[in-house]
């Protein structure tokens, strides 16, 4: 039966899979809904973890195209480097650039429960080992430097390490609608300040109706930070400046700022 793959933003469901102790038909099932999902989505693995199941098991495809099927796979021997561009299907349409054994072995058992071995080397060695790393509860992401890592994150729509529930992200898109309030309402305020070296009744209109129209323009963005911050918010949900009470506080700052400049507005402009 085909699945469902589990994809970003969804975190992984559990920190490490369960070795599998009885061989039945839950377990034969589990392997059969591996290669249809590996064949509907033209994928070459599937570790059980990316369709939701917490099974130490894993799906690949060699060299030839034919299916291996791994139970309880362990990683026992390793040798050499490879940097490669990798793509999984956790994190749909991104590549990254990533260091891992040239050369490895790997024990695990098959479907009758009898104990195997493995070797491989260059791409066949590099998938095993990254659908190894769902065993782990990790994905790619874990084995990145810390600079691919930071290229990688700003590839992702909301900057945060997905595999880590309390990752919290240092750039935010609603900073953006922040600053745009700031310096609208830093241009008022210099209005305000010029305004005390205007005379003429007609400019003195004419600049209060720019700091009602940028008053209206601050009131809507903040509404729109408000919602916006939630809707980000709810990606890094670990994070403490994305709950509801900051949002909340930033908000009500920039309505505080701005009521500052319209109140001085009005007795010194309007009047």
């Amino acid at each position: 039966m085909i699945k469902e793959i589990i994809t970003y933003p969804t975190p992984l469901s559990v920190e490490y899979a369960t070795d599998v102790r009885v061989f039945n038909d839950e377990l034969f099932a589990l392997i059969e809904d591996l290669k249809d999902t590996i064949n509907e989505n033209n994928l070459k693995g599937l570790a059980a973890f990316q369709i939701g199941n917490y099974y130490n098991v894993i799906v690949v495809k060699d060299d030839n195209g034919d299916f291996i099927e791994m139970i309880n796979p362990r990683l026992i021997s390793y040798n050499g480097k490879v940097t490669t561009i990798e793509s999984t299907a956790y994190y749909p349409n991104q590549t990254a650039e990533i260091t891992r054994y040239e050369n490895i072995s790997v024990v695990y058992q098959d479907r009758e429960g009898k104990d195997c071995s493995l070797k491989a080397n260059g791409d066949f060695a590099v998938l095993i080992q990254r659908k190894i790393d769902y065993t782990f509860g990790a994905s790619f992401i874990h084995k990145m430097s810390k600079e691919e890592k930071a290229k990688f994150e700003q590839k992702l729509e909301y900057g945060g390490d997905v595999g880590n529930s309390d990752y919290c992200p240092t750039n935010f898109k609603r900073d953006k609608i922040v600053l745009v309030m700031n310096v609208i309402m830093a241009a008022m305020a210099l209005g305000l300040v010029l305004s005390f070296f205007i005379n003429d009744n007609d400019t003195l209109e004419m600049l209060w109706r720019f700091l009602s129209y940028g008053a209206v323009g601050v009131v809507g963005l903040d509404v729109i930070y408000f919602f916006y911050a939630q809707y980000e918010g709810k990606k890094a949900s670990g994070c403490s400046s994305c709950q509801i009470g900051n949002i909340i506080a930033t908000a009500a700052i920039v309505l505080v700022k701005l009521s500052v400049i319209m109140a001085l507005a009005y007795f010194f402009v309007y009047q």
